[in-house]
C-alpha cells in the first residue's frame, strides 16, 4: 500500500507533462486547420485552449506551470518582434508611434469610464464611483501585442514600416498606461508614489541604452569569433531572460518590454536573422503553443448572469473600437492612408497579460470584484482571435516581398 501510495504521489506531481501533451497536440491540430482555412494559426491554437480548458472539456486547467511556460513563450515571441526591427523604420516611425501609443490609452480610458458609469451608476467628479470607472477604462487601455507579432511574422509583414510602428506604439503604450495605473491606484491608495514609477520607467530605458551599447559590442566580438554557431543564440537568449527579469523586478517594466529591448539592441547583428530562427525552434515547438492555447484555458463562463454578460459584451465592444478608432484616427491624421491606418489600429486592439494583470490589482485595492475578470478574459480571447483574422485580410493581395 505504501509503494502504491508513494507512485500515486509521483503520478499526480507528473499531471503537467500529461497536460502539456495534449496541448501541444491539440494546439498544433487546430493551427494546422486554422492554415487550412486561410486564419492564422494562433487563432487555431487559441481555440484549442478554449476547447480542451474549463470552458467546454475541461481535459487541462490553468496552472503555475502552465502559467510559467507561456510566460516564457510570450517573453521569446516579443524577443523575436525585436530582434526582426529595422532600426531605420523604428527612428523613422518614433514620433509617429508615440502619438498613436497616446491616443490607445486615453481614448479608450475615456470610453472605460463611461461605459462602466452607464451600467453601474454615474458617480461625481473624484468619486470612489468615478474612479473604479476610470480603472475599468486603464484595463481596457492595456495592449498586448505579442499576438499581433505572431500573426504580422506569419504573413511576413513584422519588420515593415506598419509592422514596426505596432510594435514601438505598443511598448509606449505599455509605458504610459503603467503610468497612468499607478495615478489611478495612487488615488485609492496614499502609499503608492507615482513619482517613483515615472522614474523607474525612465531609468530602465536610460539604463537598456547605456548598457545596449556595451552588450552590442560584446555580441559583436562573438560573432565574428563564433560567426553561426549555437552559442550566439544561446548567449541572446540569457540577455533577453535577464533583461526581461530586470525590467520588471527592479524597474516595474512589463518583462515583455525588456525581452523586446534586448531584441532590438542585437537586431543590427550579423547573425541576428540567424539568432531568430534559431529562437523560433523552440518558441513555435513548445511556448509558444502553450502562450496561445493558455488564452483559452483562462474562460470559464460558470460565473456568467444577465447582467455580466450584457455588460461584457458592451465591454468587448467598447474596448476594440476604441483602440482601433483612437490609433487609427491618429494615424490618419499622420498620413498615413485609410487602409494602413487601420491596420495600426486593429494591430493594437489585442489584449492580453497586461489586462489580466491591471484587473489583478484592481481587485487587491477593492476597485472591482471577482466577477469581472470574465469580461476581461472574454475581451482577451475575442480581440485575440479577431485581430490575427482582420489583419490578414487588410494585408490580402500585397505582395509578401513589399514593405508595407
Amino acid at each position: 500500500m505504501a509503494l502504491y501510495q508513494e507512485r500515486g504521489v509521483v503520478l499526480d506531481s507528473l499531471v503537467f507533462l500529461r497536460d502539456l501533451a495534449i496541448i501541444l497536440l491539440v494546439a498544433k491540430v487546430f493551427g494546422i486547420c486554422a492554415r487550412k482555412l486561410h486564419a492564422p494559426e494562433v487563432v487555431g491554437e487559441i481555440l484549442a485552449g478554449l476547447l480542451i480548458g474549463p470552458a467546454v472539456l475541461g481535459f487541462v486547467k490553468q496552472s503555475d506551470f502552465i502559467s510559467q511556460m507561456a510566460e516564457i513563450g510570450v517573453v521569446m515571441l516579443m524577443f523575436e518582434a525585436g530582434l526582426a526591427t529595422d532600426m531605420t523604420k523604428l527612428k523613422k516611425t518614433g514620433a509617429k508611434a508615440t502619438a498613436i501609443a497616446c491616443a490607445g490609452v486615453f481614448v479608450p480610458i475615456i470610453s472605460g469610464t463611461v461605459l462602466f458609469m452607464s451600467f453601474y451608476g454615474w458617480g461625481e467628479l473624484g468619486s470612489e464611483q468615478m474612479l473604479k470607472g476610470m480603472f475599468i477604462g486603464t484595463i481596457i487601455a492595456a495592449t498586448s501585442v505579442s499576438i499581433t507579432v505572431a500573426a504580422l511574422k506569419e504573413i511576413g509583414k513584422l519588420s515593415g514600416t506598419i509592422g514596426t510602428t505596432i510594435v514601438s506604439a505598443a511598448i509606449i503604450d505599455d509605458v504610459i498606461g503603467i503610468i497612468v495605473l499607478t495615478f489611478v491606484l495612487s488615488a485609492k491608495n496614499e502609499n503608492t508614489n507615482v513619482w517613483m514609477i515615472v522614474f523607474k520607467a525612465i531609468a530602465f530605458f536610460a539604463l537598456a541604452i547605456l548598457t545596449g551599447f556595451v552588450v552590442y559590442k560584446v555580441f559583436e566580438w562573438l560573432d565574428k569569433r563564433y560567426e553561426h554557431t549555437r552559442r550566439i543564440p544561446i548567449a541572446a537568449l540569457v540577455y533577453c531572460l535577464a533583461m526581461a527579469y530586470v525590467a520588471e523586478r527592479y524597474f516595474g517594466i512589463a518583462d515583455i518590454t525588456g525581452a523586446y529591448v534586448a531584441g532590438v539592441v542585437l537586431c543590427n547583428l550579423h547573425d541576428a536573422k540567424y539568432v531568430e530562427r534559431k529562437v523560433d525552434v523552440s518558441s513555435y515547438m513548445v511556448f509558444a503553443p502553450v502562450f496561445f492555447a493558455g488564452i483559452g484555458l483562462k474562460v470559464s463562463f460558470s460565473e456568467m448572469g444577465p447582467m455580466l454578460l450584457l455588460f461584457s459584451a458592451a465591454f468587448v465592444l467598447v474596448a476594440c473600437l476604441a483602440k482601433i478608432a483612437g490609433c487609427g484616427l491618429v494615424s490618419r491624421i499622420l498620413k498615413f492612408n485609410g487602409r494602413d491606418s487601420l491596420k495600426i489600429g486593429v494591430g493594437m486592439m489585442t489584449r492580453g497579460e497586461v489586462a489580466l494583470i491591471t484587473a489583478q490589482k484592481g481587485l487587491s485595492l477593492g476597485l472591482i470584484t471577482p466577477e469581472f475578470f470574465t469580461p476581461v478574459i472574454l475581451l482577451i480571447l475575442v480581440s485575440s482571435i479577431l485581430a490575427p483574422i482582420i489583419l490578414k485580410k487588410l494585408f490580402a493581395g500585397e505582395d509578401q516581398g513589399k514593405i508595407s
